[in-house]
């Protein structure tokens, strides 16, 4: 109790000393991470498939959390959590399997910069939702956003509208995601945020499991490259534990309002990254796109976060 007390009074007084600039740079090493996720996981997808990527990530993190908050989320598996958990399991699934199969026939920053556009979409899923009415500067981003798609769609050269499937798909991810984040907004009001995403996570890979069971090719031996590995690794510890330690530490000492702006800042450094590491070719149309989907963004998240 002692040792306990002694680290509470730890932890109160790093909370009140805590120096507000590195909680930027850790928000800011966040969406780096974030954003370095998309070029990462296709590098990973050019030996494993996207369900197996999934189940093993999925697995990973949840085997990581148990460890680290048991005490938090044994409590809470009750009868109570299983509608919940479902839910949100599922719209996660649906986001995730979107996203990675979608990932695998675009360039990582057009993924990142589609995937953003969520921001934009969840006012009208809370509205649908919970009846949350958007208000107009809503409206105006989901306009601004929706220019930016259209942008991004117009083939260099010819002007013509294209979008393939794996924009479509990037698009489904965007708009099953904006659901998936209304639904989790309700419910860890109701259960512990912790144990809400612990349950997430772990239906979703039971998810991920049976499509991979049922639907692509074994594990092989071409999963043990090197190359593969470390991109794995950087999934699971640096995207998914890494960056959510930071982002709660950050959000601990940074407004939400300038917390939401720095977090943005992943669709930046994924096409960044893409284009550096790449190779990701980007015109001026793709270069207007993401501009007016990255204004967009920034409306919204300052609007429901300030």
């Amino acid at each position: 109790m002692r040792a306990r007390s002694r680290f509470q009074e730890f932890r109160s007084r790093m909370s009140r000393t805590f120096p507000p600039n590195l909680a930027r740079i850790m928000l800011l090493c966040c969406a780096a991470l974030w954003g370095g996720s998309y070029l990462v996981a296709k590098v990973a997808m050019t030996a494993i498939t996207p369900q197996w990527l999934m189940t093993m990530r999925m697995t990973g993190s949840c085997i990581i959390m148990f460890v680290l908050f048991h005490r938090v989320i044994i409590p809470a598996l009750t009868r109570e959590i299983i509608i919940p958990a479902l839910v949100v399991g599922v719209t996660y699934y649906g986001t995730m399997i979107m996203q990675t199969e979608g990932l695998t026939t675009i360039d990582p920053g057009r993924s990142a910069f589609l995937t953003a556009s969520y921001c934009v979409l969840t006012p009208f899923a809370a509205w649908i939702v919970a009846k949350q009415r958007p208000k107009l500067i809503n409206l105006v981003a989901a306009i601004i956003c929706l220019t930016g798609v259209g942008f991004v769609a117009l083939k260099p050269g010819s002007g013509a509208f294209a979008l393939g499937v794996g924009d479509w798909m990037t698009i489904a991810n965007a708009v099953i995601f904006s659901f998936n984040l209304t639904f989790l907004g309700r419910y860890t009001q109701r259960f512990h945020p912790i144990a809400v995403t612990f349950m997430q996570f772990a239906v979703a890979d039971v998810f991920f499991l049976i499509g991979a069971l049922f639907t692509e090719p074994l594990p092989n031996a071409s999963w043990l490259a090197p190359n593969v590995i470390m991109s794995f690794l950087y999934l699971l510890i640096g995207a998914t534990t890494l960056a959510q330690i930071m982002q709660n530490i950050g959000l601990a000492h940074v407004p939400p309002s300038s917390a939401a702006i720095i977090m943005c800042t992943e669709s930046l450094f994924a096409v960044a990254f893409s284009a550096i590491f790449w190779g990701e070719a980007i015109g001026w149309t793709s270069i207007v796109g993401f501009s007016l989907i990255f204004a967009a963004v920034i409306m919204s998240v300052v609007t429901k976060r300030s």
